[in-house]
């Protein structure tokens, strides 16, 4: 083991200890650190969270036997149960990457937010039902997000798993760790991770 790889491992795990966020990377002498700033996050679309073969309404109606009525009790019932066990893309977990939506607050404090749920449209989980779990991300900042409120468009830059979960607003089928939430730069959304 060399000492130049040695020292590099110290100083990884005092500056994690520290804190701070850290990636490592390989290098021509080993692993090498390199700070969250300069990470690259892929930019992602909502459509690459769904897998590509998965229709709701092939199981709706084969369920339903092909009846369908927006009035009917189980019916409703039938399509939440079938979007909240909504399939995910495994390809995607562990991906840096940068996704923007709209946010929906689960945390709220004086100091910002800590965690909220990133959807794809206007009013999700708000003012409508929640979409499918593939179309809702938890997140969780670092530190917290201030003046980021409910509905701002933000694009939110960090490390994506697929993680089911739940809340009072919806079931998520991934979650990304935060390293940066800003203002949607295309739709000029008034917020930032400070």
């Amino acid at each position: 083991m060399t000492r130049r790889f040695v020292l590099g491992v110290f100083a990884a795990s005092s500056i994690a200890s520290a804190g701070l966020v850290v990636a490592v990377t390989s290098g021509a002498f080993g692993p090498r650190q390199q700070d969250a700033s300069t990470r690259t996050f892929a930019e992602i679309r909502w459509e690459s969270l769904i897998p590509k073969d998965w229709d709701p309404m092939k199981r709706f109606l084969a369920s339903s036997h092909g009846v369908m009525d927006d009035s009917d009790a189980n019916g409703q019932r039938l399509m939440r149960a079938i979007w909240d066990h909504a399939p995910t893309v495994d390809a995607m977990d562990g991906r840096d990457v940068r996704l923007s939506g709209y946010v929906v607050p689960l945390e709220e404090a004086e100091g910002g937010l800590r965690e909220f749920l990133l959807v794809p449209y206007f009013g999700a989980c708000i003012h409508s039902p929640p979409p499918p779990a593939n179309q809702i991300v938890e997140v969780r900042v670092s530190r917290r997000a201030k003046g980021v409120e409910a509905m701002d468009i933000v694009s939110v830059s960090g490390r994506l798993t697929v993680s089911r979960g739940e809340s009072s607003m919806g079931t998520t089928g991934y979650r990304i760790d935060a390293l940066r939430v800003e203002p949607d730069s295309t739709r000029q959304a008034a917020s930032a991770l400070k």
